[in-house]
């Protein structure tokens, strides 16, 4: 599986891996967002 960790890595440090990530985090700082996101995982774990 190293090749996969390559392949995360390499995506990352590309400027299109860098915007997703830059979006992750001023998504992450929304309170409304984070709510959001809290309702998502329940609703995915509450289906398992």
């Amino acid at each position: 599986m190293p090749g996969i960790m390559n392949r995360i890595k390499e995506f990352a440090r590309s400027p299109q891996g860098r915007r997703l990530t830059e979006e992750g985090r001023r998504m992450a700082s929304d309170p409304r967002k984070r709510e959001q996101a809290k309702q998502a995982l329940s609703r995915l774990r509450k289906r398992r």
